[in-house]
């Protein structure tokens, strides 16, 4: 069934705004009356007889009708600061709306869009983690981004602090396209210091929310948001975060959406972690150490857009560059801590170190720190 007209918006709009009546609901609903409008029109026996649709439902949508002025007016201003926004407006039932996205369980039945989906988004792999990230985490979260995004791959994320901007602006650095799901109202950007990254974001993929405009970002609106970001996506990468963190809710929306889940391992005893070895170490997501263990778990879901896989690393390393990288498995480390932690003198780790800078493996920061890379 295709929204194509105000009035058919409106009426949709009515009958979400009856208590006890969600996506789910809707759907039966409109696999048994040919548009929201004739649910309206219809008889009580009519509505019971859909599945899910109790005597009490059924009195509440024939007596919602009262309600159709205020609801018509409020969808007159929602559409005028859409228009303003030069946004637009997506149902479930548009060709336009994400394929992918369908299929999940409840999904939105009301996207507001900037930007324009295309055919290679549902080539899509969601990359998600903490808002207060390791340097290791900063470190994956752009190796991962930026070199599947060179794969023709688009990167989905949530635009909050941390791992999600890193994705994005790893993404768009590569000339890679990015969706970008919200927790508020796309008038209202959060957090507001990604403004730019907003509008680079619509010139070069999309920005969406289920929620209208003048929507504040509420708290309870991003566990919501993130079965929308993992619906997006094939599968769903998580860098880092804490075992409460708001990517291990979008873990498990990606599990029940039958999608693929990975994590990246980190070191014990570090917070940020905790929720990435968990599930790997419960078995709820593989192990990735590289973007090319991710292409070949998706390889045949991918293969339209990948030419080839990304090639593994054509170097060797020798015994003691392979201590060196073992102990560099996290965060930042000062050459004295990596002389001791590898039982080499500094002056042997220091050579060492050139080595693996030569071969891409380890960045040197100021201060004589070094990280993998």
């Amino acid at each position: 069934m295709a929204l194509p007209n105000i009035e058919d918006f409106i009426f949709l709009k009515l009958l979400l705004s009856v208590e006890g009546i969600g996506p789910g609901k809707v759907l039966s609903l409109l696999s048994k009356f040919k548009t929201p409008k004739e649910i309206f029109s219809t008889d009580f026996q009519s509505l019971t007889q859909v599945d899910f649709i109790s005597h009490v439902l059924a009195n509440r949508i024939l007596k919602s009708t009262d309600k159709l002025p205020s609801i018509e007016q409020a969808v007159n201003i929602e559409l005028e600061k859409v228009n303003k926004l030069s946004a637009g407006i997506l149902t479930y039932w548009d060709n336009d709306y994400p394929e992918l996205l369908r299929k999940i369980y409840l999904p939105p039945l009301i996207l507001y869009t900037m930007g324009n989906f295309t055919d290679t988004d549902k080539f899509s792999i969601a990359v998600v983690g903490t808002r207060l990230p390791t340097n290791y985490g900063k470190s994956q979260a752009e190796k991962f981004s930026s070199e599947l995004a060179k794969q023709n791959i688009v990167i989905v994320s949530g635009l909050a602090r941390g791992i999600d901007s890193i994705a994005h602006k790893s993404t768009l650095k590569t000339g890679g396209r990015t969706i970008a799901v919200v927790g508020s109202g796309l008038d209202i950007i959060y957090p507001y210091e990604n403004k730019k990254l907003f509008a680079e974001i619509i010139e070069n993929g999309v920005v969406i929310s289920e929620y209208e405009p003048g929507t504040k970002p509420d708290a309870q609106n991003f566990p919501k948001r993130n079965r929308i970001i993992s619906g997006l996506a094939l599968g769903t990468i998580i860098i880092e975060t804490g075992i409460n963190g708001g990517a291990m809710q979008t873990a498990a929306y990606a599990l029940d959406q039958n999608r693929e889940v990975f994590a990246i391992p980190g070191n014990l005893g570090i917070k940020q972690s905790e929720g990435t070895n968990i599930l790997i170490q419960k078995g709820e997501a593989k192990l990735v150490r590289e973007p090319e263990d991710v292409l070949i778990e998706l390889e045949l879901k991918l293969k339209p857009v990948i030419g080839k896989t990304i090639p593994k690393p054509d170097y060797e390393l020798n015994l003691f560059e392979e201590k060196i990288v073992d102990v560099l498995n996290s965060d930042q480390l000062h050459i004295d801590d990596i002389a001791t932690r590898t039982s080499l003198s500094t002056a042997d780790c220091l050579v060492h170190l050139l080595s693996l800078e030569f071969k891409g493996v380890v960045k040197q920061l100021p201060g004589k720190l070094f990280m993998r890379i």
